[in-house]
């Protein structure tokens, strides 16, 4: 066997997936695929971002409410001391969740009973190809970034299989309306699944070519029947629609592309591995550890082996799951349509944890993804701005299914269309991406001015001491220890509004909306320090913390702005570390311990990051699959550590904004050694960082020429980066 002498760029299992969650993964940012890898009953479930269920709410139950005309009373009533007022701030709907995403059905591929010696499967994270073996059956799964379609190859001497299209899947309506097709093809047999919503004209239609090299192709409805095949193709795709899909079309769409699977893996992974390989970890891990199946290296979850797969995974199923949405709270896939929290787009938290790596790993996919999101959406955030406020601009909603914008997802414990920080907090993503690559995206540009206009009309009201006042305001998902959840002043929306002034400020210079802009923000009020030293949650004065939660909304100026550091703020960040000493872990959500993480990394504390990173790794919060579950023990299907977890091994290793280069500012020593390739940074530079004992050594490549200042635990100093020059750092210690 040859020695592993290089992180692993895969995971492996001696075993099929007995549970969905186990279930290998592939995906192009539209079509996803579970595959559980077993020889004799193969099945492959398949899944697309658009797959929600439709609602039968009252339409009017998902707009947002028209609240605008009694703003100015609960503001009164704020203002004056009553802490309860914005509790009866609704229309009096009853609660609405988003439309539920689910899967669309599994594609079975039966044949009859074989021993099955030698077997492994394995995910290749290069290529996307999820692979099965045993005993000469050999079968592979991918989703083609080039064509849009899922790709299945099964090659056995002598092949004897039935495919079928089967929706029963767990949680499926009973109400279902299915319908099969199955016609004989020159290449075998065209497959079709038609499944209709329980009242609705809302429908999906599932379409596979089955394509059999070396055999007989018969039909046994809903079943094809194969015989005596070399090998078997077949090509998948769903779509959701109204009224009825055209099969024979989507039949001639899927004969139109190569009948070879080696021509259309070649077609997919000339896109896919670009992508994927722009960025390596390696944490000099140990090669007998690296070798480790998936399941036996998460029962060493202090070994260094395991970060570097959970990293590249963490890359490569973020890739995989962004393209027409960014990732959903599943990702994009799931098993089930009983989908926790809807599957949907969590946008107070989630979203941004997932996708938090995106810029610095460079994967712009995910970004493009993200944007794609929100300027799909802008009309309704729109909508929210006039109906619930009053205002020009723009309000993001708290959460969505991707089909609409609108903020109607609330209740009187989540107060969520009360919250005013969302359209910054999701526009920042694509801030540091203009940043990264040197650009100002006018999409981006325009979006930050809607989130500015809305501050205007807004930010009517003021303190005794003149200081603008964000009435209402709310923190996610917390409240006050001595108040109900809608306030005065929370913080995040305190950062919030300075950041997402100053910054359609610096996209529109030399503009009288720019200079109103930075004066605005200038009346915003400073924050709070309470009286354990921290920074204050609401910095409205007697309202007091409540310190025992999953969310850091508060720490929204020192992750992911800069805001808040130690660099230039010492006081504020000194005042934000001790508010993350006092947070709790409330109930152990995955994204909770890590967003503590990306905090601690802001704030160069190595030994806290370890011990939020920590409680996910020894938490057994990740499946056989490495996808990761929002709860201790495997307890709900969830992207969050998933992806999220790649942005704090970064955060620990290389910060930057488009001024500053901080290296290694929170290392824990239980790695110490290791290299990072291709990172970048907000200045526009590309690194390969290698550390040791005995010290680091950097290699800048930047695409611009930029003077940043340099941090590390030896000093500060400043570099002058020409474009086109690599730039090389050697430091003696850190």
């Amino acid at each position: 066997m040859t020695a592993i002498t290089g992180p692993v760029h895969g995971t492996w299992e001696p075993h099929p997936a007995a549970r969905w969650e186990d279930a290998f993964l592939s995906g192009n940012g539209h079509h996803g695929a579970l595959v559980f890898g077993d020889p004799n009953d193969e099945r492959v479930v398949v899944t697309h971002h658009t797959l929600v269920r439709p609602s039968g709410d009252a339409p009017e139950h998902r707009r947002p409410p028209r609240l605008a005309a009694d703003l100015p009373a609960l503001q009164d009533r704020l203002l004056a001391g009553d802490r309860t007022a914005a509790e009866s701030f609704t229309d009096g709907r009853p609660h609405q969740s988003v439309q539920p995403f689910h899967p669309a059905f599994q594609v079975r591929l039966v044949r009859p009973a074989d021993d099955c010696h030698d077997y492994r499967r394995d995910v290749d994270f290069t290529t996307g190809v999820v692979r099965a073996t045993c005993a000469g059956w050999t079968g592979r799964v991918f989703v083609s970034r080039a064509d849009d379609v899922i790709v299945q190859q099964i090659t056995s001497p002598g092949l004897t299989l039935d495919v079928s299209l089967d929706h029963r899947l767990p949680g499926a309506p009973a109400a279902l309306g299915v319908g099969h097709g199955a016609v004989v093809t020159p290449e075998g047999a065209l497959l079709s699944l038609r499944a209709r919503y329980p009242e609705s004209d809302r429908a999906f239609t599932g379409v596979t070519l089955v394509a059999v090299t070396g055999g007989t192709t018969t039909l046994a409805p809903p079943c094809a029947h194969v015989e005596g095949a070399r090998s078997v193709l077949l090509l998948t795709r769903v779509r959701r629609h109204t009224g009825e899909l055209d099969v024979i079309a989507e039949g001639r769409a899927l004969r139109d592309l190569p009948m070879d699977y080696d021509e259309l893996l070649e077609r997919h992974v000339a896109r896919h591995r670009t992508a994927y390989a722009r960025v390596t970890l390696d944490l000099a891990a140990a090669p007998a550890e690296r070798a480790l199946s998936g399941s036996e290296l998460l029962k060493r979850p202090r070994a260094a082996a395991l970060l570097e797969r959970l990293f590249a995974a963490g890359r490569y199923h973020l890739l995989s799951s962004g393209g027409l949405f960014p990732p959903r709270l599943t990702g994009l896939w799931t098993g089930d349509w009983n989908t926790a929290w809807s599957g949907a787009f969590t946008n107070d938290a989630n979203l941004n944890l997932q996708t938090a790596c995106a810029a610095a790993a460079a994967l712009p996919e995910v970004t493009e993804a993200h944007a794609a999101l929100i300027h799909r959406q802008l009309p309704d955030w729109r909508d929210n701005a006039r109906a619930i406020f009053g205002t020009r601009g723009v309000v993001a909603p708290a959460h969505t299914d991707g089909e609409s914008g609108h903020a109607y997802h609330f209740r009187r414990e989540y107060p969520l269309h009360l919250w005013t920080a969302g359209a910054d907090w999701l526009l920042k993503p694509l801030v540091d991406h203009d940043d990264t690559h040197g650009t100002r995206d006018p999409r981006t540009a325009a979006a930050l001015a809607e989130v500015a206009l809305f501050y205007e009309d807004f930010l009517t009201r003021t303190d005794d001491d003149g200081h603008l006042v964000v009435v209402p305001s709310y923190s996610p998902e917390n409240r006050p220890a001595n108040a109900s959840w809608g306030t005065i002043n929370a913080a995040m929306d305190l950062s919030a509004a300075r950041h997402a002034l100053r910054t359609a400020a610096d996209y529109h210079p030399d503009t009288p909306d720019a200079d109103r802009w930075h004066a605005l923000a200038d009346r915003l009020p400073p924050h709070r320090i309470n009286e354990d030293g921290a920074l204050a949650e609401w910095a409205w004065p007697g309202l007091a913390d409540s310190y025992d939660h999953r969310h850091l909304s508060h720490l929204y100026g020192v992750w992911p702005l800069d805001e808040i550091t130690a660099y230039d703020t010492p006081e504020l960040a000194a005042a934000a570390h001790r508010a993350l000493e006092l947070r709790g872990a409330e109930n152990d959500s995955a994204h909770g311990h890590l967003h503590h993480a990306l905090v601690a990394a802001r704030l160069r504390d190595g030994e806290r990051l370890a011990h939020a990173l920590g409680q996910v790794l020894d938490g057994d919060f990740f499946h056989a699959s490495l996808m990761s579950a929002h709860y201790p023990n495997r307890d709900v299907y969830n992207a969050d550590a998933a992806h999220t977890l790649p942005a704090v091994l970064i955060e620990m290793l290389v910060q930057s904004t488009p001024d500053r280069l901080v290296l290694l500012p929170a290392l824990p020593t239980a790695y110490p050694s290791g290299e990072l390739r291709g990172v970048r940074t907000r200045f526009g530079a590309r690194i390969d960082l290698t550390w040791t004992r005995d010290g680091v050594t950097a290699v800048i490549r930047p695409s611009r020429t930029h003077r940043v200042e340099l941090r590390t635990s030896s000093g500060t100093r400043s570099l002058h980066l020409v474009a086109g020059e690599d730039h090389v750092l050697t430091l003696r210690a850190w």
